[in-house]
């Protein structure tokens, strides 16, 4: 997935990997930090992923497939935002890498997201990743408080 146009962006979270996997696999978490989204999946490799709400008053449904999962290690879905305008081809689905390091008392989250097709778009996506992955960390770390 190594492309001058993939996004990388990685957080510190003060929080078990155990915790970081939860908020990363369940849909009521899910929701509190990735701006309302509903999250449908089991959960297995092969399975597809759907994400809904409403953003800006549109309603939306984004979907993918899980490609990979290893419960608090990695998350690997492909990803197509249905409010992107692009055709429902495979070409048209990104990469979401989502990879746990412990650390001991904090895990380090980092996602990964290939497919942007020109620096505009590489860069819309590295502020709203940043922002999921702040809200999830400021979730966590609350909680934790």
């Amino acid at each position: 997935m190594e492309n001058d146009l993939n996004v990388k962006v990685s957080e510190e979270i003060k929080a078990p990997v155990s915790k970081v996997w939860q908020a990363l696999t369940d849909p009521a978490q899910i929701k509190k930090y990735l701006m309302g989204t509903d999250v449908v999946t089991d959960w297995k490799k092969g399975s597809f992923i759907t994400y809904s709400g409403e953003w800006k008053g549109k309603n939306y449904v984004d979907k993918g497939e899980i490609i990979d999962i290893v419960p608090g290690k990695l998350l690997h879905t492909t990803y197509l935002s249905g409010m992107s305008g692009k055709a429902d081809k495979p070409e048209n689905y990104a990469n979401g890498v989502y990879e746990l390091e412990d650390n001991g008392t904090t895990t380090t989250l980092t996602l990964t997201q290939d497919n942007n097709k020109n620096v505009q778009e590489q860069k819309h996506a590295e502020e709203n990743w940043k922002m999921v992955l702040t809200g999830m960390k400021d979730m966590l770390e609350k909680k934790a408080a």
